[in-house]
């Protein structure tokens, strides 16, 4: 499945994934934004990205972060 920035859900668990030891608060948005798009699915646009877009991943994948930490 191809991974645009609107598919929040789906980045987020791929980085849960990639980097399930990684407290999504501590990650920069720089990196956010290349581990983003360094996913193997990832086919969007990297100069499509916001901050808007960054933060919703970035809480999202918070949300499954802290499910998985419980």
């Amino acid at each position: 499945m191809k991974l645009y920035w609107e598919n929040v859900e789906d980045i987020a668990e791929q980085l849960l994934e990639a980097h399930s030891a990684v407290d999504p608060l501590s990650v920069r948005f720089t990196d956010l934004h290349r581990w983003i798009t360094e996913l193997p699915d990832f086919a969007d646009d990297p100069k499509a990205s916001s901050e808007g877009k960054l933060e919703a991943v970035q809480m999202t994948w918070l949300e499954l972060y802290a499910e998985q930490n419980e």
